[in-house]
């Protein structure tokens, strides 16, 4: 333990380590905990402890083990990992277990090890792999984080019923309007009077490298500095999310909005729930609901009683469609939604999905890593096309998507504008619906023939719509299908021929 001390390593880590070589050695032995004790003279309980990395030996406890087990002292209290818990080992002391809050997942970082330690050559070939296909596709801890958080929403139905409570609270104590639009100008009066806020509405310096700010907070005299370039919406939702970190007494955090890197998970989870916490108090759940309700139950689709609702709020389109996410699954039953923000700069080809949300189904689209092509007959496509093209402000369509691959059809609203921190880039952002009887019953204007119609894919590599006319790539990874089955089908013609 004094080797082990004098190297700087965290001791849990090491009596994790050493618990786990303690298990794979007795498992490979064929021996029981029970067994061991007998052999070794320590007891079932105590050896249990060991393995679980709870307890760590005294020195002559393990050169009992060691004895026991035939191994060298100095092998047995070494670091050095092999192959099979070699994976493992980089994890744990990584620290990244800690830093990812498992039990929002209902997960104990013991019972993980423990299944680990159980099969420990199969756990591991899965996690050198999962590790390898991150380092393939470039994925940064930060990738990783977003990708964990997407997992906690989507195990919850983006529905946080506690969060939903307290910004009902925050409302009320604050006697905030919870029927009509709330302005900046009320929020910014709580975060000065209620929590010593300084504002600045210009205090983001004009750098080509800040451009991508919005607000940033100095936590030493509580300042908060905002971009001159934030509408109403925007700065309306950046003082609600001051105020979620303050009403629910949020420590850890990121201080830049857009963020600039989260350190850990807890920042990336608390930039969360104050981001949760400002739609719930911006747009209200119950005054939500209604107006949806009303939307429903009309038999032809209304774009404008449509963005008549959206008005009622004072809210960016992208938070308009955030907070359907949390109310359509919830209070609606609809389980099979998607949510996607796509940008784009006009004379690239490439459309980059960079946010997704997928409740209780993986539904197509998904983000794709190995640029391929995304199916142009998307809406998020065509609508971003359309707006770059007329360089319009905003743009709103919607249409049934048949996805040719599955069979499988959604009904897709989607708005694009442009980006105010991303010169000369557009930006849309899409909510989906599985069609099923189940939502026709809840959608009166589900079936509504005015509402065009597409065939489509998921990208035009992976696609088998045939004479698609806006495709921009052939179908290669079908080419390549069919390349395999036609030499396989030769094969066993050959075999056949001399059997």
């Amino acid at each position: 333990m004094i080797i082990f001390e004098s190297m700087g390593i965290a001791e849990e880590y090491i009596r994790l380590i050493f618990g786990l070589k303690i298990k794979q050695i007795r498992t490979e032995m064929g021996l029981s905990l029970f067994g061991l004790s007998k052999l070794c003279g320590l007891s079932k309980s105590y050896l249990n402890e060991i393995e679980k990395g709870k307890k760590y030996p005294k020195t002559d406890k393990i050169i009992k083990l060691a004895e026991t087990f035939d191994v060298a002292y100095d092998d047995l209290v070494s670091l050095k990992l092999d192959k099979n818990l070699a994976p493992i080992g980089e994890i744990l002391q990584s620290g990244i277990l800690d830093e990812i809050p498992l039990e929002l997942f209902g997960i104990q970082q013991s019972d993980l090890i423990d299944i680990i330690a159980n099969a420990p050559s199969k756990v591991n070939a899965f996690i050198s792999t999962i590790i390898e296909i991150a380092q393939h596709y470039n994925m940064s801890r930060e990738s990783f984080y977003l990708a964990s958080l997407r997992s906690y929403q989507e195990a919850h139905n983006n529905f946080f019923k506690e969060l939903e409570d307290k910004a009902l609270r925050c409302a009320n104590s604050y006697q905030l309007n919870l029927t009509g639009k709330i302005s900046s100008t009320d929020l910014e009066e709580i975060l000065r009077e209620e929590y010593g806020y300084t504002v600045n509405e210009a205090g983001i310096p004009k750098q080509e490298e800040l451009d991508n700010l919005r607000s940033v907070f100095v936590p030493s005299t509580k300042t908060l500095l905002l971009s001159d370039r934030v509408d109403e919406a925007q700065k309306t939702f950046i003082y609600a999310k001051e105020l979620g970190y303050q009403y629910l007494e949020i420590k850890e955090r990121p201080y830049t909005f857009s963020w600039i890197k989260y350190d850990n998970f807890e920042e990336v989870l608390h930039n969360f729930y104050a981001s949760y916490f400002a739609g719930a108090l911006i747009i209200p759940r119950t005054h939500l609901k209604e107006r949806l309700k009303e939307l429903f139950s009309m038999k032809r689709f209304s774009e404008k009683s449509f963005h008549k609702i959206m008005k009622q709020y004072n809210a960016s389109p992208e938070s308009f469609y955030q907070r359907l996410t949390n109310i359509l699954p919830k209070d609606f039953g609809m389980q099979n939604v998607f949510f996607l923000r796509f940008t784009h700069k006009p004379g690239v080809e490439k459309f980059n999905l960079v946010k997704e949300l997928h409740i209780t189904h993986q539904q197509q689209p998904r983000a794709n890593e190995i640029n391929e092509h995304y199916c142009r007959q998307w809406m998020a496509i065509k609508i971003l096309q359309r707006t770059s093209h007329e360089d319009l402000g905003y743009a709103f369509n919607i249409q049934t998507s048949h996805y040719v691959d599955t069979d499988q059809q959604y009904l897709v609203f989607t708005s694009a504008t442009k980006d105010p921190f991303k010169k000369a880039y557009y930006r849309s952002i899409g909510i989906g619906f599985l069609i099923s009887p189940a939502l026709e019953r809840k959608i009166s204007f589900v079936n509504d023939k005015k509402i065009p119609k597409e065939r489509v894919g998921v990208t035009c590599e992976s696609c088998s719509l045939a004479n698609c006319e806006v495709r921009v790539a052939p179908p290669k990874q079908l080419l390549v299908k069919e390349k395999h089955t036609k030499t396989e089908m030769l094969v066993k013609n050959i075999i056949q021929q001399y059997s």
